[in-house]
């Protein structure tokens, strides 16, 4: 696709939200097998979206997220994080902070649904851009947009800390890896399974799965993304062909 093409797609008017009840809006997604379960005409039905959890050993499993109900309608930003901060300080098993965390960012994305237009189109020359919405000094966590290009593929890596990804617009397909070492090739990783997620489905990230990202058809595709404290010792890109490893 050229970049005019890409810039056009990627100019969405904020008129109203992707995710939302099951009056929601138009998409496209996939069940758990990859097959087709709306068309373009059909509306997001909340009943249908995933949760997913990806350990260390890069194994994507499916789980039914707490029961969340918030203390406020509107749920906004600032009790959200509020909310986390109390999650964070109370868990710290970073599965089950995911699984608790889940319900309350689709709760959030649902209610203050602004959050869905806070984004910046992809760079032509990298293929993505990050928009910051939150960060803060000593506090745990920074909350993003995240937008890629139809076609484009992130690196292979970690991210060496939790992660929560709610996709909000397009489809993108996660490659899993894991750590496969030989004496010749101690950096080797194999391919272990792959999931597209639709807009609605949110992915959790324990800090040592490793994974790349795809964005599938022809509209750039729109995430929030959270992420704790990285620990950028443990923090790597991996080239599969090469079987190497570097920090970043």
């Amino acid at each position: 696709m050229g970049q005019a093409k890409a810039q056009q797609t990627a100019q969405v008017e904020a008129t109203e939200s992707n995710i939302r009840p099951k009056n929601g809006t138009p998409t496209t997604g996939v069940t758990e097998t990859g097959q087709i379960r709306a068309t373009a005409s059909d509306e997001i039905d909340m009943d249908e979206v995933q949760d997913y959890l990806v350990t260390d050993d890069s194994v994507c499993r499916g789980f039914m997220p707490t029961e969340f109900e918030p203390a406020a309608d509107p749920y906004r930003l600032y009790r959200f994080l509020t909310d986390l901060d109390d999650v964070l300080a109370a868990e710290p098993d970073d599965a089950e902070r995911i699984q608790q965390v889940s319900p309350m960012v689709r709760s959030l994305l649902i209610s203050s649904d602004w959050l869905q237009f806070e984004y910046t189109d992809p760079s032509p020359e990298r293929g993505w851009a990050v928009r910051m919405l939150y960060r803060e000094p000593s506090f745990p966590l920074t909350v993003q947009m995240v937008s890629w290009e139809p076609g484009k593929t992130s690196t292979v890596h970690n991210h060496a800390t939790w992660g929560i990804v709610a996709l909000i617009r397009g489809r993108e397909k996660n490659t899993f890896w894991r750590r496969s070492p030989t004496p010749e090739h101690p950096d080797r990783i194999e391919k272990v399974g792959e999931q597209i997620l639709v807009p609605g489905d949110v992915i959790g990230f324990t800090p040592g799965a490793i994974h790349c990202v795809e964005a599938l058809d022809d509209e750039p595709t729109i995430s929030f993304n959270l992420y704790g404290i990285t620990d950028y010792a443990q923090r790597f890109q991996f080239d599969p062909n090469a079987h190497t490893a570097k920090q970043f």
